[in-house]
């Protein structure tokens, strides 16, 4: 149920203990990030040297020895050429959820292909599983109320209970500066959207999420942020990564251009060490269990 202002509530945890903050994976190979999709074109994926599934299962020992639990946002994509990586991430007591199908800007492809793209990617993930897939997360964060008004409502229409892609910062790539920093529903008849992790400072959302703002912030910073949302604001964060972080071992890219280049690649190598301080310096939990969300059924009948 919905406050005053409408905001959802994240689930209460018990008295004294500390506030559970929702850890996320969005998995994609390091070929597929939007930072290179002007110079790898989508159809020469199936040539590159899949890295996605050794890096994943880096993270799910490193989940596992932190006693962690995590939603892992999959390409339909990746699940149907990595099937068993996405069942060792579900026997591992994950959540797994969409990171849709072909990694296609949301703002881009439009309401038509949108839900084309999510309900093969739905189709694909539960076949591969044997498990609901309630969650989703856009690619490049790229849904917002004034591109995609459409996009929660066709969430909720294909199957889908949640979202976690509005990111309320202003960025050159994407970002809705002016939506609400705390879980909401935009639409009455969409999902609910739980929004990256942001902090109010000097006037403006500062992003406190992860991803290349994690590895480039002093990590005293970023864990201070952190704290804030939990401390005085009483909120979880939201905090996710993808497998090629913990990769510095890649290939590069040299037709990308300088900033691109700088953007996915600045801080790879302290990357997993930073992420076990993260894993050790506050409390984890999957989106679902963290959030109050609605319940659905534990499997899906073949």
């Amino acid at each position: 149920m919905s406050g005053l202002d409408g905001r959802l509530p994240a689930r209460a945890t018990g008295r004294g203990a500390p506030i559970r903050n929702a850890m996320s994976v969005d998995v994609e190979d390091w070929f597929q990030v939007q930072a290179f999709a002007g110079t790898i074109p989508r159809a020469d994926w199936d040539g590159f040297a899949p890295r996605v599934e050794a890096n994943t299962d880096r993270i799910l020992a490193a989940f596992d020895r932190a006693g962690a639990r995590a939603t892992f946002f999959t390409l339909g994509w990746v699940a149907e050429r990595q099937p068993a990586l996405v069942r060792r991430i579900v026997a591992a007591g994950h959540e797994l959820a969409s990171h849709g199908h072909g990694h296609e800007l949301v703002s881009e492809i439009g309401e038509t292909r949108f839900r084309e793209d999510i309900r093969r990617a739905k189709r694909v993930l539960e076949d591969v599983a044997g498990v609901p897939v309630r969650g989703y997360r856009a690619p490049t964060f790229s849904i917002g109320p004034a591109l995609t008004p459409w996009a929660h409502r066709v969430l909720a229409e294909e199957g889908y209970s949640y979202s976690s892609s509005v990111f309320p910062i202003r960025h050159d790539l994407y970002g809705a500066p002016d939506s609400p920093r705390v879980t909401h529903r935009p639409d009455p008849a969409g999902v609910t959207e739980v929004p990256m992790t942001t902090v109010r400072a000097l006037g403006r959302n500062l992003p406190f999420s992860g991803g290349g703002w994690f590895r480039l912030m002093p990590y005293p910073l970023f864990r201070a942020g952190l704290r804030r949302v939990n401390r005085a604001e009483g909120q979880p964060g939201v905090f996710y990564f993808h497998p090629w972080e913990v990769d510095p071992g890649q290939p590069e890219v040299p037709g990308a251009a300088r900033r691109s280049r700088f953007r996915h690649r600045v801080g790879l190598e302290a990357m997993e060490g930073r992420l076990e301080r993260l894993l050790r310096d506050f409390a984890w939990g999957r989106m679902d269990e963290v959030f109050d969300l609605a319940p659905l059924p534990e499997r899906v009948e073949a």
